[in-house]
């Protein structure tokens, strides 16, 4: 018996109960996934604080960094469905149950989040956050609460100028719509057969194309007047966006959702993924390579780069995610790698953005400082992040929600 066990984990790595001969046992994590979602947040990350500099040079250093958004919504997708879709077949789970686990994974980070970003609001004064030094304590609170309670804000609710769903902790946009997933697949997706699924994804990858070429089939996509009177789509040529208060951003935010979060549900619906040696590197290697390519044209040209995003989202990476779930981690460092990278993944995306509001801020006003004091100053703030992030975990996230599970999941 111990031995179908050890062969069925080499195979599958994801917390949840699988049954073996009738008997309940622990279903491992799919640790290189874990692992892989860490060194995302960090392209995140380094992403936003060489987002600083992008008007003085011209273009980004992690040129791809939001992206790894699009592949948390993958990674997100496949975990939903290898996680529960087992429980809701054989009657273990019910949609408040559900409901109640998702919150207790996702929502003391939210908070976290907001705390983090409302303690370091007023020190992103500046010229582009022109409305922070506007802005009043007891609206400061307020807002706080509307984020705690994930309620995005109108237009005229903004606190910063930069007319964000989340003007205290921007990134928090992306667990609005991770919520919206989840409500989806618990009232409808969790029904849908393999080829109804199937036919979603196809239906998502049109619109992920629309979005990443310009095609425009909707007819909403924002409109350029030119000085002579001539109109043309403000045509990025990227995936930028879902973040912001305009109503194109909810367009940008629902299609980065869609396809990512359905082929992740679908992938999670097969067993036999690809398998490689040493798979948490190289998934690794081509993240970081994919995410730091330089951009591939803008203006007349950013068509180009938006077929290279385009491709990444829909065939690379699922691609990652297929060998990242088909291959075995070896090594105890490779392993502690991937748990701390796991661990640490979402606490260091959702705290860390008030420290690059911050260092906006210090750049406006410190313009004439060498170049070796700002890249030691991101550095500095790179790794205070992570710092920050590990111990909001070990000393909040992890005691709260083992208190949680003990004392409201349990408890019918």
């Amino acid at each position: 018996m111990r031995s179908l066990i050890k062969r069925y984990q080499d195979k599958s790595n994801i917390d949840n109960i699988w049954r073996i001969k009738g008997i309940f046992y622990s279903k491992p994590r799919y640790e290189i996934l874990d692992g892989l979602r860490g060194v995302a947040a960090m392209m995140v990350v380094a992403f936003h604080l060489f987002e600083t500099y992008n008007a003085q040079i011209g273009t980004q250093i992690i040129n791809h960094g939001y992206l790894a958004v699009d592949f948390f919504f993958l990674l997100s997708g496949f975990v939903i469905g290898y996680a529960y879709d087992e429980r809701w077949k054989e009657n273990k789970l019910t949609i408040w149950g559900f409901f109640k686990r998702r919150l207790v994974r996702l929502h003391p980070m939210v908070i976290a989040g907001t705390v983090v970003g409302m303690m370091l609001f007023y020190f992103g004064d500046c010229e582009l956050f022109s409305l922070v030094h506007q802005t009043k304590w007891y609206t400061l609170l307020g807002m706080a609460l509307l984020g705690m309670l994930m309620i995005p804000v109108l237009p005229s609710m903004d606190i910063r100028g930069w007319e964000e769903n989340y003007p205290i902790n921007g990134p928090q946009w992306s667990l609005m719509f991770e919520y919206m997933a989840n409500i989806i697949y618990a009232f409808v997706l969790r029904y849908l057969p393999k080829a109804a699924i199937m036919v979603l994804v196809a239906i998502a990858a049109v619109f992920t194309i629309d979005l990443g070429l310009g095609l425009n089939l909707l007819g909403d996509f924002p409109v350029i007047t030119s000085p002579d009177g001539s109109t043309s789509i403000d045509y990025q040529g990227n995936f930028i966006g879902g973040w912001g208060i305009q109503g194109w951003q909810w367009h940008v935010g629902l299609v980065r959702l869609s396809f990512p979060f359905l082929a992740g549900y679908l992938l999670s619906k097969y067993r036999n993924h690809i398998n490689i040696s040493g798979g948490f590197w190289w998934c690794t290697l081509l993240l970081v390579i994919l995410m730091s390519l330089p951009q591939f044209g803008r203006g007349e040209t950013a068509i180009y780069n938006g077929i290279y995003e385009t491709i990444v989202v829909i065939l690379i990476f699922p691609l990652i995610v297929s060998m990242g779930a088909g291959s075995v981690i070896k090594g105890k460092k490779s392993r502690a790698i991937c748990t701390f990278l796991g661990e640490i993944s979402y606490p260091l995306y959702i705290t860390h953005y008030g420290l690059a509001y911050m260092q906006i801020a210090w750049a406006e006003a410190h313009p004439d400082v060498p170049a070796g004091t700002h890249a030691i100053l991101g550095v500095l703030l790179f790794f205070l992040a992570i710092g920050i992030a590990y111990g909001i975990l070990k000393l909040y996230d992890l005691p709260l929600r083992k208190w949680l599970t003990d004392n409201w999941l349990k408890k019918n």
